[in-house]
Formats: C-alpha cells, structure tokens, sequence
C-alpha cells in the first residue's frame, strides 16, 4: 500500500478530523487549462485522450501541478460503458456527446450485454493504473462512472436533450424495458467501477447528471433503486483502506435522506441546496461534498472567497465536508480565478476544524 502524503479527502468523507476542509473541482482536468488544451490537440480529439493512458494520466494531473488539490480525479468521460456497448461515440463540436447507434427498440436493448471492463474498457484501467504509479501517493485518486438513468438517456436520445423525450416516454410506456437497460448497465457500473478500484482508485463517484429531470416518484424507481444496487455491489475495502463512495444527483436536493440509505459514504450538492440545512437533514450518516455555483468562478477573486467563506459557514465546524463546485468547472473560467477558490478553502475553513 503507498502512504498517502495527503488524505485530507478520505479522511472527510469518513468524518475523521482534518486540519482544513479538503478540495476537489468536478472536471478539474479540463478545456479551462490552456495546457490540457495543447494535450488535447496533441491527442487529435477528445476520446484521443481518454483511450491513451499516458495522455489520460498526464492530463490527469495537470490540474495538481497548478493547485494544491487534495484529490486527483480520473480523466476519462461518464460515456465509456455506451461506448464498449458498441453505441459509436463521438463528440461533435460545440454539440457535446452522439452516438451513432442510439438504442430506440425492444431488439436494441435486448441486444446489449453486460460490459466487462478488462475486455471491454482496458484503457480506462491502465490510466487508472497509471495515473496511481505516477501520482505516488501525493492525493488520493477518484474513479467514477455515469449512473444507469444517465447512461440510458444519452443512449435512447442519442446525444444531450433538453426534454428527454425518447427516454421518458419509454420509461413511461414500456417500464419494463426500461427496468431491463437500467439493469444491464447497473451491472456494468459495478464491474467498471470495481476494475477501477482493483486498478488503484481509491474513492469512486457515480454522476447522476439527470437523475434531477425526474418526478419524485420516478426518481425513486428509475435513479435511485440503481444507485442503491450499484452501492451494494462495490468493493467497499481494498489496499488496506475503506474506498468511499460518492452518490451525486444534479438537482436531487430533495432526495437526500433516500440517498443517505442506499449505504453511500458521501453525497454531492448542487449549488440550489443549502448546505448547512442539507447537514441538518443528513446528520453524521453522510459527508457532504459541494457546492458553490462554477459560474461565480467568471467572478472576482475577492467575490469568490466572500462565497467560499458563506459555504463554509453554513456548514459549521467539523469534519464530513468535502468542498466542491455544485457542477463542473466551465471553460471560459480564468485559471487564476479557480487558484484564488482554492487557496480560499484551505485559508477560510482552518478556523472550522480542530479545538
């Protein structure tokens, strides 16, 4: 096992004293950094850099070589489990994620197998493996994957949508099929999360990026009944540490103490909840992990240390808060901007934690 020089993350999410609140940035190996840009144009494109280990690692770490993180995050796309479906991903300019052979009917779906990462996904392991040897325990390393909702709307759509329509009328009308695409890929979530865990991360995080598009009651049956199934069938101890598990929903404020019992270790925040209440609710069974809007980023360094020191207030003294933005950095943001946030929590949060 390599000592971590820095565990400030592990130790949060499990509620264990740190000397200040631990920080992180959702997509921090990204279009913001003018070096993963140049990476990025080596690479020819996007999926260039996800299927190239080496690439994969360097970008990975670009952001620590920046900023005094306190987790590194695996480089790769919530997309990769569609993609070893043979789905036909690929990006188009400005437009984000397509795939060629979206899943429409009965036949398509029933067509898909159960994705088996070291056969299927090699690449995304050997990063992981990669970037572990490289990192040499300077912070803790994240792997993470899409959550079955997600995967199955970018799949049945095709690409990004605004109103999911494909996705819910078949949700609505056929929920049985439904049920079995949401099931195929729960198990793909777990096995590719466990090869991450095996490869060398040491935290993982599922992204329910439109889990927050559902009704209550839908959320219930067609998100979260996956993400308790994926909760229960992660390693949950591996390398002589407890390997958290991070439970994110955009726009699932009002589900948190449902997500609290699936058993996950920490729950992400969107920037609509409040932090402070959302402890409340959850008490000591959950860390938090959030949640400043990204877009205060395009503020100025004194606006976002004054929104820093709200955040942090609002959760109050002790250990459980991983601090994060409530989604992902945005391109446009100045990197000097996101270092001045950084700084900001490690600064403001010391007075929060110890006697």
């Amino acid at each position: 096992m390599t000592e971590l020089k820095n565990d400030r993350f592990l130790r949060a999410l499990a509620h264990e004293p740190v000397d200040v609140t631990p920080v992180w940035m959702m997509r921090q190996a990204g279009r913001y950094l003018p070096e993963y840009r140049a990476s990025r144009e080596r690479a020819g494109n996007f999926m260039g850099l996800c299927g190239n280990p080496d690439m994969a690692c360097e970008v990975t770490l670009q952001p620590l070589e920046r900023y005094p993180l306190d987790a590194a995050i695996l480089f790769s796309d919530i997309l990769t489990i569609p993609d070893a479906m043979g789905l036909g991903l690929y990006f188009e300019p400005g437009e984000g994620p397509k795939f060629e052979k979206p899943v429409r009917t009965e036949a398509d779906i029933m067509a898909l197998d159960v994705v088996n990462p070291e056969a299927d996904l090699p690449y995304v392991l050997d990063a992981v493996k990669t970037i572990r040897r490289e990192l040499g325990g300077r912070v803790p390393l994240i792997g993470f994957s899409g959550s079955p909702w997600t995967l199955a709307t970018y799949m049945i759509e095709g690409g990004s949508s605004r109103d999911f329509r494909r996705a819910k009328q078949m949700m609505y009308d056929r929920p049985e099929l439904m049920h079995h695409l949401l099931d195929t890929l729960a198990q793909s979530v777990i096995r590719y999360l466990n090869g991450q865990i095996l490869a060398g991360a040491q935290a993982v995080q599922i992204f329910d990026t439109w889990g927050g598009a559902l009704s209550h009651n839908a959320y219930r049956e067609f998100s979260l009944r996956y993400l308790e199934q994926i909760v229960k069938g992660l390693i949950r101890q591996h390398d002589g540490r407890k390997v958290p598990v991070i439970l994110f929903t955009k726009g699932g404020g009002q589900w948190l103490e449902a997500m609290a019992d699936t058993g996950a270790d920490a729950l992400g925040l969107d920037w609509t909840t409040d932090i402070g209440r959302a402890r409340a609710r959850v008490g000591d069974r959950v860390a938090l992990q959030g949640n400043m809007d990204p877009t205060i980023l395009y503020a100025s360094p004194e606006r976002i240390r004054e929104e820093v020191g709200q955040i942090l207030a609002s959760y109050g003294k002790g250990s459980g808060h991983v601090f994060n933005l409530g989604h992902g950095i945005t391109p446009e943001v100045d990197p000097e901007h996101a270092g001045a946030f950084i700084r900001a929590v490690h600064e403001l949060s010391a007075e929060y934690h110890g006697q």
